[in-house]
């Protein structure tokens, strides 16, 4: 068990509640699957942007028309380089809990959100795991492309089925979860 996301949870559980593991995503930057895609794309985005806002510059346009250059450059300022640091900052304050009742997620990056599931009503429980042992379990419905998106800074990517996302040892957490169900 993680010690940080033990005393993070502890306050949060029942009185006949015990916790059964807790962890934390890996920490730091990461790259993902789908970055195979979004990098390529937010270079070639971002660089348009620059070069569209400094030819309309050079070619004296209006304030009003270097605006929305402006703007996508900041956007795609953000898809090469803050994406990144973003989603270091989510996972940095986001820690995960399996009790004997309940599946625990807090996190949230402006104010702590506590997601819970009930094991009894959990109906999919999906797992992708990595060769070194690192995985992902989502509660929910997932669909064909959700493994590409999972935990991407891109707006509309992903799934939003709650999950624990980037765990160390996830089969052994999955087995856990499974197990939970059962004696549920």
């Amino acid at each position: 068990m993680d010690l940080d996301a033990q005393q993070a949870l502890q306050g949060r559980l029942g009185a006949s509640e015990q916790l059964l593991w807790s962890g934390r995503p890996r920490q730091g930057l990461l790259l993902r699957r789908a970055d195979v895609f979004n990098i390529p794309f937010s270079i070639l985005w971002c660089g348009f942007a620059v070069f569209w806002t400094i030819s309309a510059h050079g070619n004296g346009a209006p304030l009003a028309f270097l605006f929305p250059g402006f703007l996508f450059v900041a956007i795609g300022l953000y898809f090469v380089f803050g994406r990144f640091f973003y989603d270091a900052q989510v996972r940095a304050r986001t820690y995960y809990g399996l009790s004997s009742e309940r599946i625990l997620i807090l996190g949230g990056m402006l104010n702590r959100e506590l997601k819970s599931l009930n094991v009894r009503t959990l109906s999919d429980v999906s797992l992708v795991e990595r060769s070194d042992g690192r995985g992902t379990i989502t509660f929910g419905p997932t669909g064909p492309w959700d493994s590409w998106g999972s935990g991407s800074s891109w707006p509309g990517m992903g799934s939003n089925s709650p999950r624990f996302d980037c765990i160390d040892n996830a089969k052994q957490v999955y087995d856990l979860v499974r197990d939970a169900q059962k004696r549920a």
